[in-house]
């Protein structure tokens, strides 16, 4: 299963690295970028948690009466997971998501909530996507993005579900994306503090315990079984595809802001 594993990162490699390098990351040189491209990702970190559950869902008894389902090991692998990413601490002690941290932290910013707040209501009234979009009249590849994600939420294939998780969404945030929202919250009084914390909390898990958890969680499900590894991996290069392609979007619409403010 480790050579499985080591094949599939091979293959993924080059989209990581261009996600890593995308050229996002060094054009948020001010607040009102980092909070365009809050409005955005917002949707991605909300769609991450079902994505999530669905996992939970699948590996755990949800139903009464309990019985044992899938393996203990793998139980406890994915509530482990929530654990972390559904009732963490924020900067002050309090338990919290890290969906609702992130939305605080785009408050502290200014920047615009009403979108996501907006499709969180219609979802919760209707569970229909195309309604809820409409209602936080979201940009298309922000839709593009999450329609993909409830795609894999609603796929019979859990080995697909694990490793989308795994590779396509439990990324670590490259360090000149954090060095960079470190140097603007300084030199801005501190308005960046709790998107700061944010980062500081899902590096922390996202790029340490949850990362090994998860992969350990995926061989479990696809063991020796070629036919799972590739459908694993050629899903996870999809995903990464529809990642790029939302960063793109995020990209152009701040050089479109930069070139509108110069003309």
């Amino acid at each position: 299963m480790q050579n499985k594993l080591k094949e599939l990162k091979l293959k993924l490699a080059p989209y990581q690295t261009q996600l890593i390098n995308h050229p996002l990351y060094t054009d948020l040189v001010s607040l009102e970028d980092i909070r365009q491209f809050m409005e955005c990702h917002v949707f991605a970190v909300w769609d991450f948690m079902s994505l999530l559950k669905s996992l939970q869902i699948e590996l755990t008894c949800n139903t009464l009466p309990w019985f044992p389902v899938s393996t203990p090991e793998n139980r406890y692998l994915i509530n482990e997971i929530v654990l972390g990413e559904e009732s963490d601490l924020d900067k002050f002690g309090n338990r919290t998501s890290h969906f609702e941290m992130y939305v605080e932290a785009m408050e502290e910013l200014g920047a615009c909530t009403k979108g996501i707040h907006r499709f969180i209501k219609q979802m919760k009234l209707t569970k229909d996507l195309d309604a809820s979009f409409k209602n936080a009249e979201a940009p298309q590849s922000v839709i593009d993005f999450v329609k993909y994600t409830f795609q894999i939420v609603y796929s019979p294939k859990l080995h697909v579900k694990a490793a989308v998780f795994t590779y396509g969404r439990e990324d670590v945030i490259p360090k000149m994306f954090y060095q960079l929202v470190q140097d603007l919250n300084k030199s801005n009084m501190g308005q960046l503090e709790k998107f700061m914390y944010y980062l500081e909390r899902h590096i922390e898990l996202d790029g340490d315990s949850h990362k090994f958890l998860a992969e350990k969680m995926l061989m479990n499900i696809c063991g020796d079984s070629p036919i799972l590894w590739e459908e694993a991996t050629s899903e996870s290069i999809k995903a990464l595809k529809y990642r790029l392609a939302l960063w793109d979007y995020i990209h152009l619409s701040l050089k479109r802001q930069m070139a509108s403010c110069t003309n």
